[in-house]
């Protein structure tokens, strides 16, 4: 079953929509928070969030842009929406939209009847994954090709749950240099995974369009699949 929710903010200052996939009977234990790219709650997440359900967890996809514009949906394969979605990524307040996860894993916890609660982002969604284990309870994380983490290695010590980061080798977003930082910098911590998808690009997990490259896309979600098993 599907639907759309509302999720009222920590300050009470607005609420925003969020998707919502329960698995059949509705009787989840546990939940995901799955976080989006830059191009908002589209067919991809939530393809992303219907699997989920499948497995048996309840999977909810806020709309973080919606302080900028609600119900951003672009396609990454259509040259004009891949500019305008990075337009709406260099205005989006990520420290708010961390703020807007941590009420949407409220909700969840809420909606469970207090069960665990993992968080998976992709691209952004993969930043803000690792934002999410670093500044929430959350109680997993997984980051697909997050961006920019070179730049939040100065909060990893605050990460006291587990953390699974999948970076893509051939990364156009995430230089060599900031993969061999993210190495040096996380390679030692008892709670963090990293797995590297040599000869890859940016997006190579999303469910729909030309990024998408299947035998590492099917290996990472296996991955993250275990992880969630293990973990939440």
């Amino acid at each position: 079953m599907t639907a759309t929710i509302r999720i009222e903010t920590f300050d009470h200052d607005g609420a925003f929509d969020a998707y919502v996939a329960e698995p059949a009977g509705g009787n989840a234990t546990a939940a995901i928070v799955v976080i989006q790219e830059i191009f908002g709650v589209n067919a991809g997440i939530r393809r992303k969030c219907d699997q989920l359900a499948e497995a048996g967890y309840l999977a909810i996809a806020p709309d973080l842009f919606w302080r900028l514009e609600p119900g951003i949906e672009l396609d990454p394969d259509i040259p004009d929406q891949m500019q305008a979605a990075l337009g709406w990524m260099g205005k989006f307040d990520q420290d708010k939209g961390i703020r807007d996860i941590e009420a949407t894993i409220r909700a969840a916890r809420d909606r469970t009847g207090g069960g665990k609660v993992g968080a998976v982002g992709y691209c952004l969604g993969g930043r803000l994954a690792y934002m999410t284990a670093a500044r929430t309870d959350v109680d997993a994380a997984v980051g697909y090709y997050a961006v920019g983490v070179d730049g939040l290695l100065g909060e990893k010590h605050a990460i006291a749950r587990p953390l699974m980061l999948h970076i893509a080798g051939n990364d156009g977003f995430v230089s060599p240099e900031v993969q061999a930082a993210m190495h040096a910098g996380l390679d030692d911590h008892p709670k963090v995974t990293l797995y590297d998808y040599p000869g890859v690009d940016h997006g190579f997990a999303t469910e729909f369009g030309k990024r998408r490259v299947d035998d590492a896309a099917t290996l990472a979600d296996e991955r993250t699949m275990a992880f969630f098993r293990e973990n939440i």
